[in-house]
């Protein structure tokens, strides 16, 4: 193909990047997760993004207008939209240690940045906080995970000393006993001008969380763009108070310094502020209503049919307010791992999580319309 100008259209036959490359789509019965491209961007998303990538812009100017508008449909003083929930725990926590040390960040050195601690309930332990070692900071690890010997207020007040940066709180339902709750937290941190930064990656739905956390005085709240936000996957949102995301802001990309390496385009901004707008104006119960419809339609097909028992289940894996089915799996001649092997096996594949159980749950919140039905029929050809 010849030079093409830029601007200039050139007219192509549509074609599906993953026919070209020869891999294939499938049926998403798990849920957001990130492996599996995270959710399924809206038209209208999609459209934000490529006006976006039309046109040069400021880029300065364009993450302002972004970032205010963000801030005032989530209802947060301010907002920022960085490269995924992971980054943004990485600047959050960058801004903590700026704001401590009383220097821009981009002069630390790392022996300053060393003697920074960020303190977190050992039951919050997860893979996600290894970004905080990454940047420099040592870990304070409080409590045990177990219901044995649970955390007290004294615990806490104690383990705040005169090198804490920062509370890392990581909210979630996967995550074991032994931590305290978010406001006896926030009240002690408060009370010793330390930050609480507040993980909820996949605390989306209820909608309410956008705002709840910031209104029980947490610094800074973590949000994946990629998952139920249905914004692009490379993106994430900090919601939280002015000054501690201005010091993000400062620290971010395109600005020099570590935030240049968490490159967020034009694309992203966009393509986030989009999904949030349609978000926020969503009708969530009647998504919730189709999901449960989802539901009975398992239930009606498959249910005593001769392979499973179908119930549901609430919440989901995440503790998000959206039920599934559960598909125990009665007759003994099929495992959970046969069946997600024939599942995956089939055209489209179609991808289900057992969780270690007897059997195999169906996740309505990634599903499309028409996408149940089929994996009904594909259920039913195990007879």
């Amino acid at each position: 193909m010849g030079f093409v100008p830029q601007g200039k259209t050139v007219k192509r036959e549509k074609m599906d990047i993953y026919d070209e490359l020869g891999v294939s789509p499938i049926i998403n019965a798990a849920g957001t997760y990130t492996v599996l491209g995270g959710s399924r961007m809206s038209e209208e998303t999609l459209e934000a993004m490529n006006s976006a990538a039309r046109n040069f812009v400021s880029l300065r100017d364009f993450q302002k207008a972004a970032h205010q508008a963000i801030a005032k449909l989530t209802k947060n003083e301010a907002a920022y939209v960085s490269n995924g929930a992971a980054a943004g725990l990485y600047l959050a926590i960058a801004a903590c240690i700026e704001r401590k040390l009383g220097k821009p960040f981009y002069y630390l050195t790392k022996d300053q940045i060393a003697s920074c601690t960020i303190l977190m309930f050992k039951a919050h332990r997860n893979p996600y906080d290894l970004v905080i070692g990454h940047l420099g900071a040592a870990y304070r690890e409080l409590s045990f995970p177990n219901r044995i010997f649970p955390p007290t207020e004294a615990d806490l007040e104690y383990s705040i000393d005169e090198h804490t940066a920062a509370i890392y709180f990581a909210s979630s339902a996967w995550v074991a006993p032994g931590f305290l709750p978010l406001d006896v937290l926030v009240k002690k941190a408060k009370a010793k001008e330390v930050p609480v930064i507040v993980d909820a990656a996949a605390q989306l739905p209820p909608v309410e969380n956008l705002w709840r956390f910031s209104e029980q005085g947490a610094a800074i709240t973590l949000f994946s763009g990629g998952k139920d936000l249905r914004g692009p996957q490379a993106s994430g949102l900090m919601v939280g108070c002015q000054e501690l995301i201005d010091r993000v802001t400062a620290i971010g990309f395109p600005h020099y310094g570590i935030g240049r390496m968490l490159k967020v385009g034009r694309e992203e901004l966009a393509g986030l502020y989009a999904a949030i707008k349609q978000y926020v104006s969503m009708d969530h119960h009647a998504r919730y209503a189709w999901c449960e419809a989802q539901i009975v339609a398992l239930q009606e097909a498959l249910d005593g049919k001769g392979i499973f028992t179908v119930r549901r289940s609430f919440p989901n894996e995440a503790g998000q307010p959206i039920a599934r089915a559960f598909l125990e799996i009665t007759n003994p001649r099929y495992t959970p791992e046969y069946v997600q092997d024939f599942l995956l096996q089939g055209k489209p594949p179609i991808y289900a999580y057992s969780e270690n159980l007897q059997g195999i749950f169906i996740n309505p919140m990634s599903l499309k319309a028409g996408e149940t039905e089929i994996i009904i029929k594909r259920l039913q050809a195990l007879r």
